[in-house]
């Protein structure tokens, strides 16, 4: 990426290594990706998951060494659990099983060698931020408060993948 391929730090979340690995991720999809885009339509879910990717791949650019490869959707999958979490919490509902799931994928993350932490809280922390945006933006300006939070995102992601690529350079 510091060489300019920044397009890696996008198509890296389409990769996967195994045929196990790309299950996980894609049955985790399953699972939150419809409730979710139900809740926040379909160009929100898209613009999240996608933006959300990419936020997940500048924890890894910032937090991984300059030669540490990593592939896979489960940064955008973190931070759906994110989401999920923010949004069920503002309605009310049980987030018991979610927080033990997001807890179990965490444990595997540390303990499970070749998992990419880094990529993993960063999604979560973008899904939560997102999450706070779509759940709490006052109906009068919602499209105002979650367009800025995107920009927003996608500033710091812009900023910070330049800052880390002067550091680089």
């Amino acid at each position: 990426v510091a060489d300019g391929a920044y397009w890696r730090m996008l198509t890296s979340a389409f990769l996967h290594a195994s045929i196990l690995h790309i299950a996980f991720n894609m049955y985790a999809l399953y699972l939150f990706g419809p409730v979710l885009e139900r809740y926040l339509g379909t160009a929100r879910f898209l613009a999240a998951y996608v933006t959300s990717a990419l936020a997940a791949s500048v924890f890894v650019y910032w937090l991984s060494g300059p030669h540490q490869t990593t592939l896979g959707a489960s940064g955008a999958i973190f931070a759906l659990f994110g989401m999920a979490l923010v949004v069920m919490y503002k309605q009310g509902q049980d987030v018991r099983g979610l927080l033990v799931l997001v807890a179990i994928n965490a444990a595997i993350t540390v303990l499970v060698p070749n998992i990419s932490w880094q990529g993993h809280l960063g999604g979560f922390v973008t899904g939560l931020v997102l999450g706070a945006a779509f759940a709490y933006a006052p109906r009068a300006r919602r499209n105002l408060v979650q367009y800025s939070a995107f920009a927003a995102v996608w500033l710091v992601v812009v900023g910070a993948t330049v800052l880390r690529t002067l550091q680089l350079s």
